[in-house]
């Protein structure tokens, strides 16, 4: 039998290995039984999504049969949606959660299961622990779908324009269609498919979109946007004179980013020019949280306007569950991997929002993307960033996370360590804030070994060294 365990967000597995009808049959009357507890007279109606991967929709079907099996109305879209779409529809409706059948960033032969609380975000540590103790207490019951939607159980539906009217409501869309210029939007295959063209069409502002339509191989690639994944919005960036790039990942509630020189921008500073931008444009002010593996230059904006700021492990639920607390006075928030999260949203990463939101920032700036990171680095400190994810054996990536931070080394890569962090994983901090994370995957059997520096070259000889010593 698989172990099945909600990491980051949600469990997620190799298709026809241990992602299999069965097992989300499990997982899904386990939800089920979650739900139940938490409202134990009923009724209760659970929202179910699907991203574009292969078969999603099949296993999505087959949770709305399981949750109809005990007694829960399932409303099952019809066709894939953006997953900060869903968590916008579970929450405005005031629904008793949301399932949407996604592997987010995964390889192409993943498939995952995320649980959306009613607040419209991700499940909570305690909450993911909660399902978990309810799997496999029960044989899972399931109503076919012809029946569940002949009952009225299972109501097949498309989401409500909510979500659509929000977007535009969040952004200065007068502003950015009079805008003149070119836009890139890259979906990467995903859920994002035209969202962004759509949301900004009518004006002077040309907006294209690459890799619109449904690949459940994603082209070759991951869906993430990191670099290595982006060459073919680089070669449009650079053969249509484009202004920016704007990328989603695989269920859209990512971001990533390219200049007008095809260069990434990575998420570091995507964060960084949103928190500035609501800070100097949007007149805003409030706390910042950030990751245990995002930019220390996040630590140094929000020590300059004396924002609190927030720290936690790697994960969007944990900033989640800041946003929750209004005793918080949330702002901005973010991940390394490109998830934000902004005041006045859902407690939710949303790639679609936040690429509206990098596009304002860069047309209130009147300048071009290289350059709004020049001034970043001219007045915060010029660092640079990479990660990599090393194929390791999971008891080796564990081993060698423990050691450093049982027995951390003196010096690295040369430069004299000035001291360890714990928070997720290990991490070696050196005088000039400079440092390398090494941290198992909560998702992923791999190895990531995170690492920022104030040179390009430093950055490059530390993450080799870290790479060096995972493989040692």
């Amino acid at each position: 039998m698989a172990t099945i365990k909600f990491g980051t967000d949600g469990w997620r597995a190799r298709i026809a290995e241990d992602f299999t009808y069965a097992n989300v049959e499990i997982v899904t009357q386990a939800v089920a039984q979650y739900v139940k507890s938490q409202s134990p007279i009923g009724p209760w109606r659970l929202l179910v999504g699907f991203d574009r991967r292969f078969a999603s929709e099949w296993f999505a079907a087959r949770v709305a049969e399981v949750l109809a099996g005990n007694g829960i109305a399932a409303d099952l879209l019809k066709h894939d949606a953006p997953t900060p779409q869903i968590s916008f529809e579970v929450k405005s409706r005031g629904l008793d959660g949301g399932v949407i059948i996604t592997a987010s960033h995964n390889p192409p032969d993943f498939n995952g299961y995320k649980f959306k609380a009613p607040y419209g975000g991700a499940a909570t540590p305690k909450i993911t622990g909660e399902i978990e103790s309810f799997l496999n207490t029960e044989t899972p019951k399931r109503t076919p779908l012809v029946e569940g939607t002949s009952s009225g159980l299972i109501t097949l539906l498309d989401p409500s324009d909510g979500y659509r009217n929000h977007l535009e409501a969040s952004v200065d869309r007068d502003r950015l269609k009079s805008a003149t210029g070119l836009v890139i939007a890259d979906p990467m295959y995903g859920t994002g498919g035209r969202w962004i063209e759509e949301l900004l069409s009518g004006g002077k502002l040309r907006v294209e979109t690459i890799r619109a339509n449904r690949d459940p191989l994603f082209g070759g690639v991951f869906p993430e946007p990191m670099p290595q994944h982006l060459d073919a919005l680089k070669v449009a960036i650079r053969e249509r004179g484009a202004l920016i790039g704007l990328v989603t990942d695989g269920d859209a509630d990512r971001i990533g980013a390219m200049d007008e020189h095809g260069e990434y921008i990575n998420t570091h500073q995507i964060l960084c020019l949103l928190l500035l931008h609501m800070v100097r444009n949007r007149g805003q002010a409030g706390s910042v949280a950030r990751t245990f593996s995002q930019s220390v230059l996040i630590r140094r904006i929000a020590t300059s306007y004396g924002f609190r700021l927030f720290e936690t492990p790697v994960g969007f639920k944990y900033i989640g569950d800041l946003m929750l607390d209004p005793a918080n006075d949330f702002l901005i928030g973010g991940e390394e991997s490109g998830g934000i999260g902004v005041r006045g949203h859902i407690p939710e990463r949303d790639g679609i929002l936040n690429a509206l939101l990098l596009l304002e920032a860069v047309i209130t700036a009147g300048k071009p993307p290289s350059e709004l990171v020049r001034d970043l680095w001219a007045e915060f400190g010029e660092f640079h960033f990479e990660r990599r994810d090393l194929h390791v054996p999971i008891a080796a990536g564990e081993k060698l996370v423990s050691q450093l931070r049982v027995d951390a080394p003196a010096r690295f890569a040369g430069f004299d360590v000035d001291h360890i962090e714990t928070l997720d994983g290990t991490k070696l901090v050196f005088g000039d804030d400079s440092w390398i994370l090494f941290r198992q995957s909560g998702t992923e059997p791999l190895l990531r070994v995170y690492c920022e520096a104030t040179s390009m070259q430093k950055m490059k000889t530390m993450i080799d060294e870290g790479e060096r010593l995972a493989k040692s």
